[in-house]
């Protein structure tokens, strides 16, 4: 979503009566919260599943097959990141983590947030599957296509 529409959203939400918005379109979903006086609120942004273009610039920037082979990567799915941002495992500190290692994850499920910008991005699971690794910490910088997770 255009940052010039998302600022207009926001402003609009704090500037009416409304107390929170949620707008689904191609390219994600934005839910704008209002926090109450006194409370410490954030607009939360979730991102659907990248599209086809950043796929295929990953896939072009992707090592060949004959590389992948030598490393000594754990089987299963990786889950990257889809922003440049601060990681955190939990909505909130002192919150229970989205998901731990072992947990039985289903596609569309929150697993993380990424902050980006001082908008949360809950981060939605793109494949069902147990959590085999977890290859962040809380409160760590991501970039872009950055392993976040693996997932068997």
């Amino acid at each position: 979503m255009d940052l010039r529409k998302l600022k207009t959203l926001i402003d609009l939400v704090s500037e009416s009566n409304i107390s929170e918005l949620e707008i689904t379109e191609a390219e994600g979903k934005v839910r704008i919260v209002k926090g109450v006086p006194g409370m410490m609120a954030a607009p939360t942004m979730m991102m659907a599943a990248p599209s086809a273009a950043p796929v295929a610039a990953a896939a072009a920037a992707a090592p060949p097959p004959a590389a992948l082979e030598t490393t000594n990567e754990p089987a299963g799915r990786v889950v990257k990141s889809p922003m440049v941002g601060t990681f955190y495992r939990a909505a909130s500190p002192g919150a229970k983590p989205f998901v731990e290692l072992g947990d039985p994850i289903k596609e569309g499920e929150p697993i993380c947030i990424i902050e980006a910008m001082k908008i949360m991005n809950e981060i939605e699971a793109d494949c069902s599957g147990k959590i085999l690794r977890m290859l962040c910490d809380n409160g760590q910088a991501v970039e872009f296509g950055q392993p976040l997770f693996i997932v068997e």
